[in-house]
C-alpha cells in the first residue's frame, strides 16, 4: 500500500512539473530574402495562447511545459507547426504560399460591376492614396482606394499589418505623479473614484510579449483595482460602504500607507432593473486584425448569453459612415442578435464620431424609465475622420451624456491602439473602460462582471480627504493623477465625477509621512514677509484623528448628492498582520511604481514586491493573483534585460 501511494505521489510530482508554464522566443523571416515579417501570429496548438511578431519579427509567446506545438501563420505565408521541444528559443523561416498570393485582386479608381467581385471578399477602404507594401500585396499599389482579398473569412484573417508592416501609432495621455503635499498649506485631497481596470491588461499585454510599457501605459490605481477584495458589502439603503486599513509603506517603513476601501451593492441578475443597450461597433479598416474585430464578435456574443427576455439590444457600426444594422431587439432573440453581429466585416476609414451621434440616438429612441440605457462602444479609438481629436471626443460626449445615457468602452488590439481617446470616452460618458486582450478577459467583463459592468448604482462618486498637520508632515495619492479635482468641487453638484457598478469595490492608497518624520519629499520654505505661518498645533489638531473622509455621491438617476464620512485614527498595524489585501494591493501599487521608475519608489524592490503578493494571495478562486505574480516575475527579468543593454 505505501509502494502505491509513493508511486502516486510521484506521478502527481511529475504531473504539476508539466503543468508548469515556460518562455519561448524567437524570429520569424522570410525563407527567401531573410527579412523579419512583423505581424506573424504564433499560437499554441495546446492552448491557443497567442501573439504577434513584431515591427522586428520577434515574438516572446507562455507555453506548457514539455513538447508543445507552435502554429506560425501569416498571410501570403504558409503556416507551420513546429513542435518546441526543450528548446527556449526557435526561428522560423515562413516560405510564400503563391496560391494566395495569387488570389489578390487589385481594384482602381475605375467603376466595378457586382459581378466582377465575390461575396467572399475583404474589402479594405483607404481613406487616402497609398502604398500597400510586403507579399500579401503582391505588387505596389499606387492611388489605390480599395484593395480586395478573396477567400479569406473576416474571422480569421490579420490583414492589418499583414498588409503593411505594422508601425506603432499607439497613444497614451501624459502622466505627471501625485507629488507629496504639505497638509498645512494643502489640507484637502480631492479626487474622483476610478472603477476602470483598461491600464492592467494592456500592461499584461506588454509583458506577455516581451516588452516593458510605455510610462504613460501606466495608471497605478487602474493596476489596483483590476482585482477583487473582500470588502463587505453595505447595510441599510446606502449603495456604497466605505472601509479604511493603516500600515506601514514596505519601500519605506517610516512612512505610513492608507488604505481606502469601497464596495457597492451587489445586486441579483434577476432584480436588476431592464437593459436599452446599443452596441457601437467599429468596423474601419484597422479592426482587421484577428484580436479585433472577430474578438469584438466573440465579446459581444457572450454578453449576449447574459441577457433576459425584459432586455433590448440595438447594434450601431460605424467605418466611413455610421449605420443601424439590427433595430432594439428584445434580448431572448439571441439568434436573431448574435447572426447580425456575426455578419459584420471590416473595411474602411474611421468616423467614430458619427458612430456615437447614431448610438445615442438610437438609445434615445428606445429609453427605459429607470432602466439601464447604455451605449457599448468596442474600438481600438483609431478614429480619423470627422470630430476626432481628443478634445472634439470630449465635448461630443459631455453633450450627448445630458440625455441619461450611460457609456462604457471595450477597447482592443494593438500597434495603433488609441488609449487616450477611449480614457476620455468613458470618463465623460459616466463609463467604464476595459481593455480586451483575450476571450478569457473578455468573459472577465462582461459575464463575471455583468452587473458591475452594465448596471450604476452610484454616480458622480468623489473623495475628499482633511489630514490633521499635527499627525501628518506630508502626504501623496498614489495614482488617479487624471482624476484629481479641485477642492471646490467635492460640493459642486454639477462637476462630473466616476460612477461604480453592482458590487464594485474601489481602492485608494495614501502615502503618509508622519509629523516629525524627517523626509527629503518635505522641503521648508522661508517664513512669509507679508503673514504670519498658521501653526501645525491649532486647535482640534492634539487630537489622535490622522484624518476625516468624506465621501460624495448621487443616485443612478438623481441630481443631488449625498455624503458620509469617516475618522482615521493615527493607529497603524504592522504589514505583516494587515489583511491579504491590503497587502497584496500594496505590492500592486510597488510593481506599477517599478515599471513606471517612479521618482517616488524610494526602496522599492521587485524581490520584495513579488514576495508580498505572494503574502496576499489569499484564496485567488479566479487565479487573477497568481497570474499576477507571474507577471511580475517577467517584468523583473524585462527589467534586468533593458538595463543591462543601456549599460552595454
Amino acid at each position: 500500500m505505501k509502494k502505491i501511494i509513493l508511486l502516486l505521489l510521484i506521478i502527481a510530482g511529475v504531473t504539476s512539473v508539466q503543468a508548469a508554464d515556460r518562455i519561448i522566443t524567437g524570429h520569424v523571416y522570410d525563407a527567401g530574402n531573410k527579412q523579419p515579417l512583423p505581424g506573424v501570429m504564433v499560437t499554441v496548438e495546446s492552448n491557443h495562447n497567442a501573439t504577434q511578431t513584431d515591427a522586428n519579427g520577434a515574438y516572446r509567446i507562455t507555453a506548457p511545459e514539455g513538447k508543445s506545438t507552435l502554429i506560425f501563420s501569416f498571410i501570403g505565408y504558409s503556416t507551420q507547426k513546429i513542435v518546441a521541444g526543450k528548446a527556449g528559443t526557435i526561428d522560423v523561416r515562413l516560405a510564400p504560399d503563391l496560391t494566395h498570393l495569387n488570389d489578390v485582386v487589385v481594384v482602381g479608381y475605375s467603376p466595378q460591376k457586382k459581378i466582377s467581385t465575390t461575396a467572399s471578399v475583404e474589402t479594405v477602404r483607404m481613406a487616402a492614396p497609398q502604398v500597400l507594401q510586403g507579399r500579401a500585396a503582391g505588387v505596389a499599389v499606387g492611388a489605390s482606394p480599395t484593395v480586395r482579398i478573396r477567400g479569406i473569412s473576416s474571422t480569421t484573417s490579420n490583414l492589418y499589418g499583414y498588409l503593411s508592416p505594422q508601425q506603432n501609432t499607439e497613444s497614451y495621455k501624459g502622466i505627471t505623479e501625485n507629488g507629496f503635499k504639505n497638509p498645512t498649506e494643502d489640507p484637502l485631497s480631492t479626487f474622483s473614484i476610478d472603477v476602470d481596470a483598461a491600464s492592467y491588461t494592456n500592461i499584461r499585454r506588454f509583458i506577455n510579449g516581451g516588452q516593458l510599457p510605455p510610462k504613460d501605459a501606466i495608471r497605478i490605481e487602474e493596476m489596483i483595482n483590476y482585482f477583487n477584495y473582500d470588502l463587505p458589502a453595505p447595510t441599510g439603503s446606502a449603495p456604497v460602504a466605505i472601509h479604511t486599513e493603516l500600515s506601514a509603506a514596505p519601500w519605506n517603513p517610516q512612512h505610513r500607507l492608507l488604505r481606502i476601501g469601497l464596495k457597492a451593492r451587489t445586486v441579483e441578475t434577476k432584480n436588476l432593473p431592464a437593459s436599452n443597450l446599443v452596441f457601437l461597433i467599429d468596423v474601419s479598416g484597422s479592426m482587421m486584425s484577428a484580436n479585433k474585430l472577430p474578438l469584438v464578435q466573440a465579446s459581444l456574443k457572450m454578453l449576449v448569453d447574459q441577457l433576459r427576455p425584459v432586455d433590448k439590444v440595438a447594434i450601431v457600426v460605424y467605418a466611413g459612415a455610421a449605420g443601424l444594422v439590427l433595430p432594439s431587439t428584445p434580448g431572448d432573440q439571441k439568434t436573431t442578435i448574435k447572426d447580425a453581429i456575426d455578419k459584420l466585416q471590416a473595411g474602411g476609414s474611421t468616423a467614430g464620431g458619427e458612430g456615437i451621434k447614431l448610438a445615442y440616438r438610437t438609445a434615445m429612441q428606445n429609453f427605459i424609465k429607470k432602466g439601464n440605457n447604455r451605449v457599448i462602444l468596442a474600438t481600438d479609438g483609431d478614429f480619423n475622420v470627422g470630430a476626432s481629436s481628443d478634445d472634439d471626443m470630449e465635448h461630443l460626449i459631455e453633450q450627448e451624456r445630458k440625455s441619461g445615457v450611460f457609456l462604457s468602452v471595450l477597447g482592443y488590439g494593438m500597434g495603433n491602439y488609441k488609449d487616450s481617446k477611449m480614457e476620455v470616452l468613458a470618463d465623460k460618458g459616466n463609463g467604464n473602460y476595459a481593455y480586451i486582450d483575450n476571450i478569457t478577459e473578455a468573459r472577465k467583463t462582461l459575464v463575471t462582471e455583468f452587473g458591475g459592468t452594465l448596471f450604476t448604482v452610484a454616480k458622480d462618486v468623489k473623495l475628499q480627504l482633511e489630514f490633521n498637520p499635527a499627525k501628518v508632515a506630508s502626504y501623496r495619492l498614489i495614482g488617479y493623477e487624471n482624476r484629481m479635482l479641485n477642492k471646490e468641487d467635492f460640493n459642486n453638484d454639477l462637476k462630473d465625477a466616476g460612477d461604480m457598478g453592482a458590487g464594485h469595490n474601489v481602492t485608494a492608497l495614501y502615502e503618509v509621512i508622519p509629523a516629525g518624520v524627517k523626509d527629503r519629499f518635505t522641503n521648508s520654505v522661508d517664513p512669509l514677509k507679508y503673514q504670519k505661518n498658521k501653526p501645525a498645533t491649532a486647535a482640534g489638531n492634539s487630537s489622535a484623528e490622522m484624518l476625516t473622509i468624506k465621501f460624495r455621491y448621487k443616485e443612478p438617476d438623481g441630481n443631488t448628492s449625498k455624503m458620509s464620512q469617516v475618522t482615521v485614527m493615527d493607529k497603524p498595524v504592522e504589514l505583516s498582520s494587515a489583511s491579504t489585501d491590503m497587502r497584496f494591493a500594496t505590492a500592486v501599487a510597488e510593481i506599477g511604481m517599478l515599471l513606471r521608475d517612479s521618482e517616488f519608489k524610494q526602496g522599492a524592490r521587485y524581490d520584495d514586491a513579488i514576495k508580498l503578493a505572494r503574502s496576499g494571495k489569499g484564496t485567488d478562486h479566479e487565479g487573477y493573483r497568481a497570474e499576477f505574480i507571474k507577471l511580475a516575475e517577467s517584468a523583473k527579468l524585462l527589467s534586468k534585460s533593458a538595463l543591462a543593454a543601456v549599460e552595454e
